[in-house]
């Protein structure tokens, strides 16, 4: 029996005839995603779905999805999407990264001239036999600095486009080497460098835990008097009411804006500014760019009902059905042990070794590399998967290197991280046990034996007698309950690790008291 396929949202009709020639039974009915009621009550027909960003894949349509297999986003974000029920329930969410990254650069620059040259407004008041010249008096780019937060994909194209107009162009990114950033002509500064420089600030960075709100009134209090704000990334990085202050003042001379707090914005505070121009989510919208994305989803579809291979998935990567069983709690060790540097790193990673030893190397090395940068990248870059991940990860100028090693110790087989930032050397190694758990089995060069737990407390200490029972003290005035410790030193009196798996989040609070003792010399909450 034929696959069956819904696309519940507008694809471009290139996506149905893909499914079609490759013997997938398609229906396409690009209003159903508006009808929730009606689309829980369809889904459990389909084994693949095909949507853009007007159907929501809620828990309840998940429950009701009974045979579905794969859901396929014909671009990249996936908010509408609930991930972590699709994923208990086995179904594969898959995105199509880049396919919009040049019509989102160039919406980018289009919202930069028309906002330096007042056009729409211009536009309306010409249109209504007005003649005011004198009053959209604009400014030029030519000569000015363009602020990039965020210079990965879209940021770069961003750059050279910006350069091509004889902008000057400077960025803030953690994840941008000094080696990538020379390479496309951009300099690399810190937030406040920025914020103090540019003329233009341009946002081009995922949503997460460190981004929401990124541009507020402290950081816009920053800026020159008179700058403006581009923003066709995501809504939520630039906090709206700080925004519409900075407007009133006249601090900000103006803002463009493609996305907002809230969608769809049919009302919104800075609609009533004259020099605030507004579109609707239109970052994405050309033909060419919807006809890429179209393609891609419904070939990535039919290749997984078809043959199972796996290309672009948010919470698989990609691996051959016959070595998924082996694989499978290498993968889960891979991710961990990418998350677990991710989270210490606090600058540019520049250099990434990854050994793998024993029987490890003899598996399908490529999927775990994948997995492990996506794991890396992930808390500061949010949207990255385990097949865009070393696309990501070589757009920042890191070297990649993956070692095979025989065994070492007393471990069959093991995977080893290790990563040079601009300013330190961080390593982490982990193996799996016989009941299938991952565990961490050392830590800078410190060999000591840990589980990874949902929420836990990474410090970096001098082996001092009395630091167990300060830390101890700390933990339990802050209500913070101990399941499990680990520690290993390099000597007695040297460099100590430890480990250990709390109950609940350590606080930024708690975090800081701990760090504020004399023998810690590094602190961080880690989550899994």
């Amino acid at each position: 029996m034929a696959p069956r396929v819904l696309i519940s949202d507008k694809l471009s009709p290139t996506a149905v005839q893909i499914f079609t020639d490759r013997g997938i039974e398609v229906d396409y009915e690009p209003d159903l995603g508006k009808n929730k009621e009606e689309f829980i009550k369809r889904i459990g027909e389909y084994d693949g779905l095909a949507i853009r960003s007007a159907t929501k894949v809620t828990e309840k349509a998940i429950e009701a999805a009974k045979n579905l297999k794969v859901i396929g986003r014909a671009g990249i974000g996936v908010d509408n999407i609930d991930v972590p029920k699709a994923s208990a329930r086995g179904i594969i969410v898959m995105n199509t990264p880049l396919g919009n990254a040049v019509t989102t650069a160039e919406h980018t620059i289009a919202m930069m001239l028309a906002l330096s040259r007042n056009l729409p407004q211009a536009n309306e008041s010409t249109k209504q036999g007005k003649w005011e010249k004198s009053k959209f008096m604009g400014v030029e780019v030519f000569n000015k600095t363009l602020g990039l937060i965020g210079c990965g994909n879209i940021g770069s194209i961003v750059a050279e486009r910006a350069q091509g107009l004889r902008m000057k162009v400077i960025a803030f990114d953690p994840y941008l080497s000094p080696e990538r950033a020379a390479e496309i002509g951009v300099e690399k500064v810190d937030f406040d460098e920025l914020l103090a420089r540019a003329d233009y600030l341009s946002l081009h960075t995922p949503m997460t835990d460190k981004t929401r709100g990124i541009v507020n009134a402290e950081a816009m209090a920053k800026m020159k008097k008179g700058a403006r704000i581009i923003n066709c990334a995501r809504g939520g990085l630039v906090v709206e009411k700080d925004l519409k202050a900075a407007l009133e003042s006249g601090h900000i001379a103006g803002a463009a804006l493609d996305v907002y707090e809230n969608e769809p914005a049919t009302e919104n505070d800075l609609f009533a500014f004259d020099n605030v121009i507004c579109t609707p989510h239109l970052g994405a919208s050309t033909r060419e760019a919807q006809e890429n994305v179209a393609v891609q989803i419904a070939e990535q579809i039919s290749d997984y009902l078809l043959t199972g291979a796996v290309t672009n998935a948010l919470n698989m990567p990609s691996i051959s059905a016959e070595e998924a069983p082996r694989l499978k709690p290498y993968i889960d060790l891979a991710e961990k042990l990418g998350s677990f540097i991710g989270q210490i790193a606090s600058s540019a990673i520049e250099d990434v070794t990854i050994e793998y030893g024993g029987h490890v190397g003899e598996m399908n090395t490529r999927a775990l590399t994948s997995t492990l940068l996506a794991g890396m990248l992930k808390p500061m870059l949010g949207e990255v998967n385990m097949v865009s991940a070393p696309v990501v990860a070589k757009e920042r100028g890191m070297t990649i290197n993956e070692v095979r090693q025989t065994p070492r110790g007393v471990y069959e087989g093991y995977i080893r991280l290790e990563v040079t930032t601009e300013n330190s050397r961080r390593s982490v190694a982990g193996t799996v046990f016989a009941d299938g758990k991952p565990r961490v089995i050392q830590v800078k060069d410190i060999n000591m034996e840990a589980e990874f737990g949902p929420t836990m407390l990474y410090i970096v200490n001098d082996d001092t007698p009395g630091f167990i029972g300060a830390l101890g003290s700390i933990l339990g005035e802050e209500n913070v309950n101990i399941a499990s410790m680990n520690l290993g030193r390099s000597e007695p009196g040297g460099e100590a690790v430890l480990l250990i798996d709390v109950d609940e989040a350590i606080s930024q609070a708690t975090l800081e008291k701990v760090r504020a003792l004399p023998q810690v010399k590094w602190a961080s909450a880690l989550a899994f």
